[in-house]
């Protein structure tokens, strides 16, 4: 069915706002602001310097193909063929264990494309600084979820607070930086449980904290490129999170909306790496 004149006109508006919005209030959204160092909220029982904090899966090139194409859609989401390759190089790693170990995040694991719920299991029931109520109602669905539709496969690169675990299933610094700033913002809460159920509701409140977070990290170590690089994809991102919000408010062009808010994220991320090119 056509869109008559007055919904393509409404349709088209939204986007237009929404494009006008990221691009106007882009710079200010992520600029960066270090997540504070203390308190700390860290469960002791997942501290354990017998096992490293990064573990890998085992090569398997079938399943990681399959992965790989799987997760095409959002390579081209984000315009990146590092996204979800299922292939974590040690650029990747480095980065990410320079993060943890600055920020002492030591009850932190990190599974770089690695598929063990069982594990996870173990480290759910471990995590009390996530009242058992959470973890066995909302965290048990989640470990539950990871194990039926595995990242292995379907990728996804999150933080799970309820088992303390960064997935990685991108080879992208920016995208394990953003991740680790959630563990090190949940870190930092007392009702951890209360705050990880909020992001089901409001998480551009959440992915708002953890990117510029990521952006003062880089920031501080004077990593221009990867500055730049971040900008490229953790904007997009961000507007994948805004368009969503955006969208369920508006009856019939909450695709328009998101896709909208993608492309803005896009051009807004090129127009911030562009001036450390003019610089």
């Amino acid at each position: 069915m056509f869109l008559s004149l007055f919904e393509l006109k409404r349709e088209t508006t939204w986007v237009a706002a929404c494009i006008t919005l990221l691009l106007n209030v882009g710079c200010a959204v992520l600029h960066p602001v270090a997540i504070p160092a203390s308190p700390k909220h860290i469960p002791t029982e997942l501290v354990d310097d017998s096992s490293s904090s990064i573990e890998f899966g085992r090569r398997l090139p079938i399943v990681d193909g399959i992965g790989w194409c799987l997760g095409i859609p959002d390579k081209l989401l984000l315009w990146d063929r590092r996204v979800s390759n299922h292939r974590i190089s040690e650029d990747t790693v480095i980065v990410m264990a320079d993060y943890l170990a600055q920020n002492d995040l030591s009850h932190i694991k990190v599974r770089a494309n690695q598929y063990a719920p069982l594990e996870d299991f173990k480290r759910l029931r471990k995590n009390t600084t996530v009242a058992w109520p959470w973890r066995y109602s909302i965290g048990l669905v989640s470990v539950a979820g990871e194990a039926i539709l595995p990242g292995r496969l379907f990728g996804g690169d999150h933080f799970n607070p309820y088992t303390q675990t960064i997935h990685l299933y991108s080879d992208i610094p920016a995208i394990a930086l953003h991740e680790g700033g959630h563990a090190k913002d949940f870190a930092r809460r007392k009702y951890q449980g209360t705050y990880a159920a909020a992001y089901l509701f409001v998480p551009l409140w959440h992915e708002t904290i953890a990117s510029r977070d990521a952006f003062s990290f880089l920031e501080d170590r004077g990593e221009v490129e990867r500055i730049k690089e971040a900008n490229r994809i953790l904007y997009p991102a961000y507007g994948t999170y805004l368009g969503s919000g955006i969208g369920s408010l508006a009856s019939g062009a909450s695709v328009p909306i998101y896709y909208g808010s993608v492309l803005a994220g896009h051009i807004n991320g090129r127009l911030l790496s562009r001036s450390y090119d003019q610089d």
